[in-house]
C-alpha cells in the first residue's frame, strides 16, 4: 500500500482534507542536482539508463515532498523504438534528420515489441518503485499521437508545426496511418508501463493547440481516446491538452480519470467545460514561480479556492522553467501542504 496515496484518492473524486500537488517537469532541469548528472551524461543516456532515470525520478520528492513522483523519460522515446532517428541537441532541442514526409517513410515506420525496445523504460520503473519504498505514486506518461506525429514529421520543434498540419491536410491517409502506429505503440508502451509498476498513466497532447477544433477532433482527440480505452480498466489516465480549453466538453464525456487545465483557462471555465464532476489538474502559469515566494503561496490558496479542494490535483499549466528559483519551487509546493492551514 503506498503511504501517500492523495493523489491516487483525489482521481478517484475523494474528500481530501487539502489537494495533492505536483510539478510537470519536476524531475529536471531546474535543480542542481540534476545538472550535476546532465554535465556527465547526454539527453538519451540518461533516458536510457534505468540507474540515471530512477534517481532523477526521486530527487525533487527527496527535495520538496510532492505527492506522487513522476518517471524522467522522454515522449521521443516511442518515435526511437519506431525505426525514426531522434537526436537531442544541447541549446536546439530535438532534431530528427529524416523526417516522415511520404508514404514511403510512413511504410518504414514500425510497430515495434516494446518490451524489447523500450526495455530499459521497465527496469527504470521497477528501479524507480524500489527507490520510492512506497512513499508516493509512480505517474508514467507519453506525448499524444499528435504531438509525436508533428515532432516525427516537422522534423524538430516549431511555432506552427506547419509542415506537420500540412502533411495531413494534403496526405491525410498516410497521416491517419502514422497516427494509428503511434497510437498502437503508445497503448502497450503505456500498458507495460503499469505492469511495471506505475500507478498511473499521463497523456501529453502538447501541440494539440495547434489544431483548429474540428481538425483536433480528427488527428489528435480519437487517438487520445483510443489510448484512454485501452488503459482504463488498467490504471487511472489524466489526459492533458495545451491549449484545448474547446475540446473540454468532449474529453468529460470520456473515460479519462481527470483532465490538465493550462493557465489560459480560468478554474471558473475548466469547472464549467467539464460538467463539474470530473478531477481536474493544473494550471498555475509556470512563469508566475518568478513571482516573490509569499506572492506564489496567495496565488496558489486563491488557484485551490476556485477549483474548490476535491477532485483537484494542483500542478503547473505545463512543465517547470528551467531557471526558476529553488525557494520559488518550495513555495509553490508548501502553499498547497499548509492550504488546509490558512484562514481564508
Amino acid at each position: 500500500m503506498i503511504k501517500n496515496d492523495l493523489y491516487l484518492r483525489a482521481l478517484k473524486g475523494e474528500t481530501v482534507d487539502r489537494p495533492p500537488v505536483w510539478m510537470m517537469r519536476q524531475a529536471g532541469r531546474y535543480l542542481p542536482e540534476f545538472q550535476e548528472i546532465k554535465a556527465k551524461y547526454d539527453f538519451f543516456t540518461r533516458c536510457r539508463t534505468p540507474e540515471l532515470a530512477s534517481e532523477i525520478t526521486v530527487q525533487p520528492i527527496r527535495r520538496y515532498g510532492m505527492d506522487a513522483a513522476i518517471l524522467f523519460s522522454d515522449i521521443l522515446v516511442i518515435p526511437q523504438a519506431m525505426n525514426i532517428e531522434v537526436q537531442m541537441k544541447p541549446d536546439f532541442g530535438p532534431y530528427l534528420p529524416n523526417p516522415v514526409r511520404t508514404q514511403k517513410d510512413v511504410d518504414n515506420v514500425i510497430v515495434p515489441d516494446v518490451h524489447v525496445e523500450l526495455d530499459y523504460v521497465m527496469q527504470a520503473i521497477k528501479m524507480t518503485k524500489e527507490m520510492l519504498n512506497d512513499e508516493v505514486p509512480l505517474i508514467g506518461f507519453a506525448g499524444s499521437p499528435w504531438t509525436i506525429l508533428c515532432y516525427c514529421v516537422q522534423g524538430q520543434g516549431s511555432k506552427n508545426f506547419d509542415k506537420a498540419k500540412q502533411f495531413c491536410f494534403t496526405n491525410p491517409i498516410a497521416a491517419h496511418q502514422l497516427l494509428q502506429k503511434i497510437t498502437d505503440t503508445t497503448i502497450t508502451y503505456l500498458q507495460a508501463k503499469v505492469a511495471a509498476g506505475c500507478d498511473a498513466v499521463q497523456i501529453f497532447d502538447s501541440w494539440g493547440g495547434m489544431l483548429a477544433p474540428s481538425d483536433y477532433h480528427e488527428f489528435s482527440w480519437q487517438y487520445i481516446n483510443q489510448i484512454i480505452e485501452a488503459l482504463k480498466d488498467h490504471a487511472p489516465v489524466i489526459a492533458f491538452g495545451k491549449g484545448c480549453w474547446f475540446a473540454l466538453g468532449d474529453m468529460a464525456k470520456s473515460n479519462a480519470t481527470a483532465l490538465g487545465i493550462d493557465w489560459t483557462c480560468s478554474p471558473r471555465n475548466a469547472r464549467y467545460l467539464t460538467g463539474g464532476n470530473i478531477t481536474l489538474q493544473g494550471n498555475f502559469d509556470p512563469s508566475r514561480l518568478f513571482s516573490p515566494p509569499a506572492e506564489i503561496k496567495k496565488m496558489v490558496k486563491q488557484m485551490i479556492d476556485e477549483f474548490g479542494k476535491d477532485k483537484y490535483i494542483v500542478n503547473l499549466g505545463h512543465g517547470i522553467l528551467p531557471n526558476i528559483p529553488l525557494d520559488n519551487a518550495k513555495a509553490f509546493i508548501d502553499a498547497v501542504k499548509e492550504y488546509e492551514k490558512i484562514p481564508s
